[in-house]
């Protein structure tokens, strides 16, 4: 089962957890793990067409999933799912 990293926003979903070890073939069937697990995870990361949001970053290991094959990606025991909300920022 491979290791999901929760973002501090979406950790009120989880009971505060930061990592979650989770089942999957690919990315998205770990977002669908996640839902049955916390419900209402999902439309966090995903839209109403199920594509993850604009504003919500996804590696594996390291590699940004929109660069591989997107929810598709494939998902090994070992690897590592970091979800990551965007950041905007400015001038100080």
């Amino acid at each position: 089962m491979a290791t999901v990293r929760i973002p501090t926003p979406l950790r009120k979903l989880t009971n505060g957890k930061e990592e979650i070890v989770t089942a999957g073939a690919t990315v998205g069937e770990l977002i669908a793990s996640l839902e049955a697990q916390f419900p209402g995870i999902k439309e966090r990361i995903c839209d109403d067409a199920g594509k993850v949001r604009r504003f919500v970053n996804i590696f594996a290991n390291d590699e940004d999933i929109r660069f591989l094959q997107n929810l598709d990606t494939p998902v090994k025991d070992s690897d590592e799912i970091s979800i990551v909300p965007a950041i905007a920022g400015g001038l100080f």
